[in-house]
């Protein structure tokens, strides 16, 4: 069940944090992003998120535990969902000394 747990809390960190990348870059916004600010990182950026999520909720095996799976998966989109919420792409991106994308 441990398993389940924490593959399906990752795959929603992941398939949340890939929101906010993928739209920015489909609109052709810069956002700030490890690999760089720019739209084209950013769409790439969030469709790999979004696989990533995909390939983590499919390891996880959800079947054998369906309610441990659910709620794992919701405190990690809630968990990213505060993350970008509060601005902590901006954030992170300067405390690590990365530009940061003009809005």
């Amino acid at each position: 069940m441990l398993q389940v747990i924490v593959l399906t809390f990752l795959g929603g960190l992941m398939g949340t944090n890939g929101i906010p990348h993928f739209v920015q870059g489909i609109t052709a916004r810069e956002y700030p992003n490890v690999t760089g600010n720019s739209a084209t990182n950013n769409a790439v950026a969030g469709l790999a998120a979004f696989a990533i999520a995909g390939v983590l909720i499919a390891l996880a095996h959800v079947d054998r535990h369906p309610w441990a799976a659910l709620i794992a998966g919701a405190l990690g989109t809630v968990v990213m969902s505060v993350f970008h919420a509060r601005r902590g792409a901006f954030w992170m991106s300067r405390r690590f000394g990365k530009p940061l994308p003009e809005v």
